[in-house]
Order: structure tokens, then C-alpha cells, then sequence
């Protein structure tokens, strides 16, 4: 477990924000500003850059908030599809709302959803009327035949012209989405497209975490990137415009460089040249300046690698994903010069699993032991995990009993008997109710209750796939979870 810090937050805002402001001022009336990854939330960058809070961007936002409104865009197909936000567990649309009323609630400007490659989707009909019922305004975009390349047809009352305009009231117009593929740049370049068509002077920037900019190619946080978005097929690649114009290296990854050649026409169209030599110039991202520990963001992005590879492994085993997609993931680990036993936990569980011929789990707790869990006639291996962390942590002897006999057994009876499970060990929400239940009269119980959150960072691995309820639970309280592609 990785427990040194290796980013300074609070130059990261204050860099950010500054940065953020200059490119403002470049432009003349208004600037679409899209936000890549996640503006709230960004557990990918907190697990890669630790030291970096999951909420930064946000923070970094409401220091521009008076002049500032939010767009956020979501692709037709991802509602059709069901598309799941893997790090929370919930599908796109309903991020989308979730992300509305957290923007709101802490006085950013939401003025619109824009539903990107609508073709009339049942599914993205049935949620426009849902946010216009919530009195969210709703625009729609189209797919452009011959994008990105035909840029006559692209640049177009046929192409971008097709496209609703999007009514914006402020100077700075951020663009954003529950995730990747959302079709965020499609939407600022089709607004620069109408805004000059009304004589606005509006500009593009990009703020996007990943891949940084301004560190090596290789960089094990630039690995993790391609990891973290295998689905998309995205390349870290150095950045051919850049090294062109300027004779440095810097990295970008592929759809950007792709795409470049229809901004600087579009940009050319209304400005009669354009402002940006590369897309690296279109950025505004300061992290690369942030991180103080390489040592410490290396190990944390490694880690991360791993614990996309075997989330890929799952996947493959669920039917989710292709080989090709598991391939690549170990393609990356092999360029980042890792492998599965470099985490600890997993040497630790399959060891358990060999002494007990049962599923097991292991957790790395944050001083760096290891402990395990085993499969028991009342809990299954991660609840008995769950268990043994919290003893640990609340310096309680591991011989004691934290729950009852008594108040378990009623527990399985109900799965059993009355609910038609066949499996009568508790899963570990069952075990956190019942230990809650028991804190009220026992104060080991209560001193167990009190560690949960020290779990938040914690390392998971199990032997099996674990159930849906129990991978929730994990997430709820922030630990990482990994596990062995096979069902128990």
C-alpha cells in the first residue's frame, strides 16, 4: 500500500485556476473549455497522484464560478447500451443527473445536457423527457458522416450546422461528461461553428488530466492512463505537431492528434489562422508541474496497472470484453515492468486459498501487513477479510468474536428459508448491519465500527469473483478491490 504523498494539491489549484484565467482573456467573448476525465470524483487521479483530492477540479472550478456555467454532454448510444461509470458502479445517465444536482447544490451553473449521436434512441428519448421533468434544457447533436477527416462537409450548414446551438450566458462555457467517448470536443468545436456564424468570438482550450503533457511517454502515469481506458482504444503517442513546430517533446494521445487538423481548420475558417501549433497548445493542464514525489506516483500508477489488468481479466470471464482489450493490459504492464505478484495481496490470498481449499482474500492494511480472510460456515471470505481488518486496525485480539452466533444465524435463516438463496453465508453488507446491530450493546463491536473509514485505500484481493453487493460495498468504502477471473 502506497502511503506517500507524491502531489501538492494546493499549488495544483492555484496553478490551475491562473492558468485557466490567461486563456480566458486570449479570447474575445467566450471560451468552451473542455474538461476531459471527471470534474468530480476523479478516483483515477487521486489513486495515481496521491495527494490529489478526487474533488480538485472542483474546487479549482468554484474559484471561477461567477463567470462560469456547465454543459454536460452524454452520448445517445452509452444510455441505449446501459454504459456504467465503472469506479462508482451506476450508468451514465443517471451520473449525469447525479452530477446536476452536486453542481448545483454548491452554486455552479448548469445550463444544459446535450445528447450527442442522437439518432431518436428510445432509451435517450425516455431520459430527455426525465431531465426536462427536473427542468433541465436539452439539445441534441448529430453523427456527421465523414468525421473526422471530410472537413468540408464536417465545417457545414450540413454538418455542424445540423447541430442544435447550445444557449450559453457566461464567458467561460465548461464542457463535461460522466465519461470518456462522450463526445465533448465534437460539441465545443460545432459552438465555435454557430458562434461564428453570429459574429461571437468564441475560443477552445482543453483541460485534461491524462496523459501529462509534460512528463515521459512511458511515465507509469501515462501507462495507467492507457490502461484505465483500454475500452476506447486511446494511444499515448508524442505529440508530432508540437515536436514540428517547437522541436520539443511533449505527449498527447491519439484521438487529440487526429482531431487536430479539423480545429485548426475550424479555427482558420474564423479567425483566418489559428491560435494553437499542436494539441498540446490547446491544453491548460498544470499537474505534470505538481507532482513533488516521482517516486511515490510511480509506484501508486504501477499499482494501478495491475488492478486494471486483472478488472480486465473479470471482464473477459463475464463476457464483457474481447482477449484483444486483456492483451493490450498486459502489453502495459509488460512496458511499465510489472506483474501480477507485484501486488501483495495476490501471493497472499491464492496462499490462503491453497492451505484451506476454499476461497480466500488478503488485505494490505496501510503499515504494510497483510491480512487474510477464509471461507467459514457463516461468512464468506471477504466478509471474514472485512472482519479481521477492522479488529486490526482497532487493536482488538484477533481470537475475538465481534458478532454472535445469535444474530447471524436469524440472518442466514432469512437468505435460506424465506428469500430462496442458496448460499447461507453472509455477504459483507449483511455483515456490516450485523455488526452494527451488535455495536449498540458490545464496545469491541463499537470500536470495529469506528476503523471503517481507515479502510478507504486499502488493498483487496480476492480468489473468485466476488457478488455485485459485495464489489458495492468495496467501493462504498473506498478500497481497491482485485480479483482472480473464476467464479467460486
Amino acid at each position: 500500500m502506497n502511503n506517500k504523498i507524491g502531489f501538492d494539491n494546493e499549488k495544483y489549484l492555484t496553478m490551475q485556476s491562473e492558468h485557466i484565467r490567461k486563456r480566458i482573456e486570449q479570447f474575445g467573448d467566450k471560451l468552451y473549455l473542455e474538461f476531459g476525465g471527471k470534474l468530480f470524483d476523479d478516483y483515477h487521479a487521486s489513486r495515481v497522484l496521491p495527494g490529489f483530492k478526487p474533488d480538485s477540479k472542483l474546487q479549482m472550478l468554484l474559484q471561477l464560478k461567477d463567470e462560469a456555467e456547465i454543459v454536460i454532454v452524454i452520448n445517445s448510444d452509452d444510455i441505449e447500451k446501459n454504459k456504467i461509470r465503472g469506479d462508482l458502479g451506476i450508468t451514465y445517465d443517471v451520473d449525469v443527473i447525479r452530477l446536476f444536482n452536486i453542481f448545483t447544490k454548491i452554486g455552479l451553473y448548469v445550463s444544459s445536457v446535450v445528447l450527442t449521436r442522437y439518432e431518436g434512441q428510445p432509451t435517450a428519448d425516455a431520459f430527455q423527457s426525465r431531465l426536462e421533468a427536473l427542468g433541465i434544457k436539452v439539445y441534441h447533436h448529430y453523427s456527421i458522416k465523414g468525421y473526422p477527416s471530410d472537413l468540408k462537409h464536417i465545417i457545414s450548414d450540413e454538418g455542424y450546422g445540423k447541430n442544435d446551438y447550445i444557449e450559453t450566458s457566461r464567458k467561460l462555457v465548461v464542457i463535461t461528461a460522466p465519461g470518456p467517448g462522450s463526445g465533448k470536443m465534437a460539441t465545443c468545436l460545432s459552438q465555435l461553428y454557430h458562434d461564428h456564424k453570429r459574429g461571437i468570438n468564441a475560443g477552445y482550450a482543453k483541460f485534461e488530466t491524462f496523459p501529462i503533457w509534460n512528463i515521459p511517454l512511458r511515465h507509469p502515469v501515462n501507462i495507467a492512463y492507457e490502461a484505465a481506458t483500454s475500452d476506447l482504444n486511446d494511444v499515448n503517442m508524442i505529440d508530432p505537431f508540437h515536436l514540428e513546430a517547437y522541436g520539443k517533446t511533449t505527449v498527447n494521445y491519439n484521438r487529440d492528434i487526429e482531431i487536430f487538423p479539423v480545429l485548426n481548420a475550424m479555427f482558420e475558417n474564423i479567425l483566418g489562422g489559428s491560435p494553437y501549433k499542436s494539441p498540446t497548445d490547446m491544453g491548460v493542464n498544470m499537474a505534470g508541474n505538481c507532482i513533488i514525489d516521482d517516486e511515490a506516483v510511480c509506484k501508486a500508477s504501477s499499482d494501478e496497472i495491475i488492478r486494471r489488468y486483472y478488472v480486465g481479466l473479470c471482464d473477459r470471464r463475464k463476457g464483457l470484453i474481447s482477449e484483444d482489450e486483456v492483451m493490450k493490459l498486459s502489453l502495459l504492464m509488460k512496458q511499465a515492468n510489472i506483474t501480477p505478484e507485484s501486488r501483495r495481496t495476490v501471493s497472499a490470498a491464492l496462499a490462503k486459498e491453497a492451505q484451506t481449499n476454499a476461497p480466500a482474500a488478503a488485505m494490505e492494511m496501510p503499515d504494510g501487513t497483510i491480512l487474510t480472510g477464509r471461507t467459514s460456515e457463516l461468512l464468506g471470505a471477504v466478509s471474514g477479510l472485512l472482519l479481521n481488518a477492522l479488529k486490526y486496525m482497532a487493536g482488538l485480539d484477533d481470537s475475538i468474536l465481534l458478532m454472535s452466533p445469535h444474530v447471524i444465524e436469524p440472518i442466514m435463516d432469512l437468505k435460506v428459508n424465506h428469500l430462496g438463496n442458496s448460499n447461507p453465508r453472509i455477504h459483507t453488507d449483511e455483515t456490516l448491519l450485523a455488526l452494527s446491530i451488535c455495536a449498540t450493546t458490545d464496545e469491541n463491536a463499537k470500536k470495529a465500527m469506528e476503523q471503517l473509514s481507515n479502510l478507504r485505500g486499502c488493498e483487496v484481493h480476492s480468489t473468485v469473483i466476488l457478488s455485485p453487493v459485495d464489489e458495492r460495498i468495496f467501493k462504498r468504502l473506498g478500497i481497491n478491490l482485485t480479483c482472480e477471473p473464476k467464479y467460486n
